[in-house]
């Protein structure tokens, strides 16, 4: 029996299942006699829950690099967050109720707001709450979970869901692989399962009804097929495709710190996207050419109160010093839309995306932004520093927001005159107004970084994240690669360069139009800049050009698709 999920984590493996108890647990709503016992319980539950944690850390800096491992800080970060804690006694306070229903309550009202958040990074922080407060529920019901690390033999392991704390507790000398019934290639655990470099398929619906401990199960993470009790002839398939799939890794090894340039010797650069300094080992990891995104915001979401310049300062510093000399573009303050924050009320909105949020905002709140200007322009110091501004519609915006920054630097600089005085100020292309006009914008912009996730669900008017109109969501559409095209055309009239870090630019099938579009750097998450690095090197820039003027002139993205697969030399 064959069937189909999410290929998320690269690679094909062949072994037994190990299939992991499913809780399903059903919190009820009890009532309590002694509320001071429950509030103690609720202590007692989180404390060990914290140590359970420590533990797993532990485990997973063997396991993992630095960069996955630290989910664990953010870990211990929600079981102690006083406000999370705060609202668990108030409900146990205000309704006499079971400190599990608290957790319970607490854990669902969060996983649901951060579930419903388009960015990809603010959706794994749902998995985090949720993976949390299922220990602290576990606790309070004297729940003893399996222990992952006793696994002694080689298996594929079969569940619903594998939570972050299960993933990084596998050892992969036995765990070859696993498959889950839901999760997708932006989980934790797809994140944590291509760290480890075991492959993962996910999403699959019904796996767990199909098989059994022992059942012999292939999973091949690049393409998504599940193979169960395979014959001889499809392992003898699959075990070529393993030494085909090791061909591939040690050709990949064999780019890290090579330049990033076509085969006909046109320069890119190839940048990695990073939300925290912890993330900066998996770009140097992959020998990226600079960061090209630094989302800030999770500084602030992060935060029980708005980050003050120090606490700013030392993670921007860290950033920088890290990538020694190569470039690092920081994104100011990008909040608001589906990005909330603990401590501030945005306004309610019909449409919060289109509304009051990211430069808005902290034009708006410019005692906010001076914060954050004066904590980048001070880091300055330590490396080769771009900033660029979200969501920029207007010239006007942008020039205000440009001059509000010289204010603030001509400050800073009496006060440290050992900054740079060669910080590069940009802006985001996410609104089709500033494609459009990326010309004119670019006489004052030093630069221009394409966000696509926006872009595309803008121009498409269509929401990324319903059902209903996703098939509307295509980065492939010639409307959008004329957007792009524009862009680039504009910037370069301008002479200044432009680069992506959307989704799209780390999308293999995209990579060829987008250099033969003309962009300059493309930024992506880590784990794909050496596969585009290779991908890149075999592609003459000529063919390229000539690719990406059939795709503008195709009439939709099915017609792009089927041009790219007839005629992709490379």
């Amino acid at each position: 029996m064959n069937l189909k999920g999410i290929g998320a984590s690269r690679g094909i493996a062949i072994a037994k299942v190990f299939e992991l108890k499913h809780y399903d647990i059903k919190v009820e709503k009890k009532s309590i006699t002694n509320i001071d016992l429950e509030i103690n319980k609720l202590n007692n539950a989180i404390n060990l829950a914290v140590e359970q944690i420590e533990k797993i850390k532990s485990i997973a800096s063997k396991n993992l690099d630095a960069e996955h491992a630290a989910v664990f800080d953010a870990h211990i970060q929600v079981a102690t967050d006083p406000m999370l804690k705060d609202e668990m006694v108030n409900i146990i306070r205000d309704e006499n109720v079971v400190a599990e229903f608290a957790v319970e309550e607490v854990s669902k009202k969060y996983v649901d707001m951060f579930s419903s958040m388009e960015d990809e990074y603010m959706k794994e922080r749902a998995a985090d709450i949720k993976d949390v407060s299922q220990k602290i529920i576990f606790n309070l019901l004297g729940i003893v979970k399996e222990d992952l690390t006793t696994i002694n033999e080689e298996v594929i392991i079969v569940g619903v869901d594998l939570t972050p704390s299960e993933t990084s507790q596998l050892n992969k000398k036995y765990v070859k692989g696993f498959a889950t019934d839901i999760g997708g290639r932006t989980s934790h655990s797809a994140i944590m399962a291509r760290s480890l470099e075991i492959p993962a398929v996910l999403g699959i619906g019904n796996i767990t009804e199909k098989v059994e401990s022992g059942d012999i199960i292939a999973i091949n993470g690049s393409t998504g097929e599940v193979f169960i009790n395979p014959s001889k002839e499809v392992i003898a398939k699959l075990e070529k495709e393993i030494l085909e799939e090791e061909k591939l890794k040690k050709l990949l090894e064999t780019f890290k710190n090579k330049p990033s340039v076509s085969k006909d010797g046109h320069h890119i650069e190839i940048a990695g996207n990073i939300g925290s300094p912890q993330d900066v080992s998996g770009v140097l990891n992959a020998s990226g050419d600079a960061v090209g995104l630094f989302r800030s915001e999770f500084l602030y979401m992060d935060s029980q109160d708005w980050p003050n310049e120090e606490d700013q300062y030392k993670a921007y510093k860290e950033v920088l010093s890290k990538m020694n000399g190569r470039k690092v573009i920081i994104r100011t303050l990008d909040i608001g839309g589906d990005k909330t924050l603990k401590y501030f009320k945005f306004p309610q909105e019909m449409n919060p995306f289109l509304g009051y949020r990211a430069i808005r905002f902290c034009l708006d709140r410019k005692d906010v932004f001076k914060t954050q200007l004066r904590a980048l322009i001070r880091a300055s110091e330590f490396g080769k520093l771009g900033i660029m501004f979200p969501m920029i519609a207007t010239i006007d915006e942008f020039k205000n927001a440009k001059a509000f920054f010289d204010e603030v630097y001509q400050e800073v600089k009496k006060e440290y005159p050992n900054i740079s005085n060669q910080i590069e100020v940009g802006m985001m292309v996410e609104i089709p107004a500033a494609a459009v006009n990326c010309e004119n914008f670019c006489k004052y912009a030093d630069f221009v970084s394409i966000g696509t996730n926006d872009l595309i669900q803008y121009s498409m008017a269509a929401d990324r994240m319903s059902e209903k109109v996703s098939y509307l969501y295509q980065p492939l559409n010639p409307s959008i690669l004329r957007l792009i095209k524009m862009t680039i055309d504009g910037a370069h009239k301008q002479n200044k360069w432009v680069g992506m870090c959307g989704e799209m630019a780390g999308d293999l099938q995209a990579i060829p139009i987008l250099l033969g579009l003309g962009l300059d750097e493309f930024s992506m998450s880590a784990s794909s800049i050496l596969q585009a690095r290779e991908l890149v090197s075999r592609i003459n820039y000529k063919d390229a050009q000539e690719l990406a003027n059939r795709c503008l002139n195709a009439d939709n993205e099915e017609e792009v698709i089927k041009i790219l697969k007839s005629d992709l030399k490379w």
